[in-house]
């Protein structure tokens, strides 16, 4: 019998439907699967104690597949790290090459690291056990270290100087910004399990992001940014507008 349109529309359909999730037939949801429930994983465990059996069962493939597409634990762990700060370094260097002035673009690339952290939560524990454990000595930390932080940190630091010489930021030293950034970022999220046991409040809910993310652009701006000309006459008018109230 001949075959028709429909029924060779009818054998793709079961073709697509063969190749399920966990089969090599679909490389790239399988391997995006391994890589989330590696992250979750390794965030709660740390690099050592992650089991690769668990990984597997959490991204529904066999263990077959997971070293076909990484050879070890070591192996799937450096991925992550491609996968976490690859997505970091996408996310702002887009706005750390812009032509933006100074001060508009600190406060994009703040917003821009504070979002792609707030969507990612688990991704700060996935590397602190790893970098307080081994350090500046471990050969996968020098590798994310050279790879990611230090163009970001060039490019951070780059834009303060520029700042700083057109007078839009005070003067400040980059080495002690760029952790300062970090840290008010990063620890908020590291520490909402925490927060979350003593308060009884979801650190994690849509509202507490939202008003985190505009505490710390305020705040960063307010520690960097120079009154504007306008802003120092509106303090000086509200000042003896409180002296008037008070003589009164």
């Amino acid at each position: 019998m001949k075959a028709t349109p429909a029924s060779g529309a009818r054998v793709a359909r079961l073709h697509t439907r063969t190749l399920r999730l966990g089969t090599r037939g679909r490389p790239e949801e399988s391997r995006a699967a391994i890589l989330k429930a590696a992250v979750a994983e390794f965030a709660e465990y740390g690099i050592a104690g992650a089991r690769t059996d668990a990984i597997a069962r959490a991204a529904r493939v066999n263990k077959a597949l997971l070293y076909y597409y990484f050879k070890d634990k070591d192996a799937l762990y450096e991925a992550v790290l491609d996968h976490v700060f690859g997505g970091l370094r996408d996310r702002v260097t887009p706005v750390l090459d812009s032509k933006l002035p100074p001060r508009q673009k600190m406060l994009e690339y703040l917003g821009a690291y504070f979002d792609y952290i707030a969507a990612n939560p688990r991704f700060p524990r996935v590397v602190q056990a790893e970098w307080m454990r081994s350090g500046a000595s471990s050969p996968r930390m020098q590798r994310v270290a050279r790879e990611y932080f230090r163009p970001i940190s060039e490019k951070v630091a780059q834009m303060l100087r520029l700042g700083m010489a057109t007078g839009e930021f005070r003067a400040v030293n980059p080495m002690d910004f760029l952790p300062s950034v970090v840290g008010v970022i990063i620890f908020y999220f590291s520490a909402a399990p925490l927060m979350k046991t003593l308060t009884k409040i979801d650190p994690l809910s849509a509202q507490r992001i939202q008003e985190r993310r505009k505490f710390v652009l305020n705040f960063i701006s307010a520690a960097l940014f120079r009154p504007s000309l306008a802003e120092p006459h509106r303090t000086r008018r509200k000042e003896r507008g409180e002296k008037l109230d008070h003589r009164s």
